[in-house]
């Protein structure tokens, strides 16, 4: 079946166009403008599930040095405790009727803590005019795990502007999206020079295992295992270093016949701590002993940021270049959308 044939919904052109995304998103987060003081915050929650929760967590990532609050995203009908009135809780949700992003909403209002929403629109939306709240809305129209420029950058933008970051955002962005637009010419190409085409064809018939470092691409991981699941319908799962040192190492020994049928993928930042990077050099050489497969993804690019965003943009059309190959339409979530409806009755 044709490339065109198997992606009705076109989830390509949302992959291609990231570059794009990401200079439409850096529009809106210079363009935000917030109606109430955020002065006394002194800590922040980010409240979301899937593609929203993963903007959270790329935004802390992307930000690590930077921010000088405890910043938290939460996945969950509830908040953490120690929400209260000097806490700024951000409700994002890219359709704006997540039901645990809503019960968040309701619970930092019981707390009094400060609003933020982000959103397309929908019962957020109407929400957070209802109680006066600054909103930032984002373009609609997309899968929500395809928004994810969508929902990072404008939050990256908004913690700039209430933590008062020193941080020429613009200018790193601007950046990141030229170098992007010359990578997808190569990842967008269905042959052998594209080498996330030729890493799609050795992991998709597997079970994929991905390896992050904690505070470096863990996050990034997180991303990658959400987009194998959605868009190539395929089980991948993570865990990160040097945590897995600790328990996870001491699992590849029993049970090997089902090792040919994992491949584990190591997401590697050159400029990780110096002690994880042997770490992984290590358990590295352990699972070489083994019959699995493994293959090292190095993030590329001049800053930090850079390096999230390439990866983001990478892991993207890995998943897409599996769901082609198992012929697989990538945007249907039926499962979640079942669940969904069940959810409802």
């Amino acid at each position: 079946m044709s490339r065109e044939k198997l992606d009705p919904q076109n989830m390509y052109k949302s992959i291609f166009d990231f570059p794009d995304q990401i200079e439409k998103a850096v529009e809106i987060g210079k363009n935000i403008g917030l109606r109430k003081p955020y002065s006394k915050v002194n800590k922040i929650v980010l409240a979301g599930m899937g593609g929203s929760a993963v903007g959270g967590d790329l935004l802390s990532l992307a930000l690590r040095n930077h921010v000088s609050v405890p910043f938290f995203v939460s996945r969950n009908y509830t908040l953490p405790n120690w929400v209260d009135e000097n806490s700024l809780v951000i409700c994002s949700s890219y359709s704006g009727n997540t039901e645990e992003t809503l019960s968040a909403f309701n619970e930092a209002r019981s707390k009094n803590a400060a609003i933020i929403g982000i959103t397309t629109g929908g019962i957020l939306s109407s929400w957070l005019k209802e109680y006066d709240c600054d909103e930032i809305t984002i373009t609609r129209g997309l899968q929500p795990r395809a928004a994810v420029g969508f929902s990072m950058i404008p939050m990256m933008f908004l913690i700039r502007k209430i933590l008062k970051i020193d941080l020429d955002l613009k200018s790193i962005l601007e950046e990141t999206r030229n170098e992007l637009l010359e990578k997808r010419n190569t990842y967008s190409k269905m042959d052998s020079q594209n080498p996330v085409y030729s890493l799609a064809q050795k992991i998709y018939k597997k079970c994929v295992i991905i390896y992050g470092e904690t505070g470096a691409t863990d996050k990034l991981a997180i991303r990658l295992k959400g987009q194998l699941c959605e868009n190539s319908k395929m089980l991948a799962f993570v865990n990160e270093i040097p945590e897995m040192n600790h328990n996870e190492i001491v699992g590849w020994e029993n049970n090997p016949d089902l090792f040919t049928h994992l491949v584990v993928l190591w997401l590697v930042d050159s400029n990780g701590h110096i002690r994880n990077l042997e770490r992984v050099k290590i358990t590295q050489s352990i699972l070489d002993k083994l019959p699995v497969e493994q293959y090292t993804v190095h993030l590329k690019g001049k800053s930090f940021i850079d390096r999230i965003f390439h990866s983001i943009h990478y892991g993207d059309w890995l998943s897409y270049w599996c769901a082609f190959l198992h012929q697989t339409d990538p945007t249907p979530v039926d499962k979640i959308n079942f669940l969904k409806k069940a959810l409802e009755s």
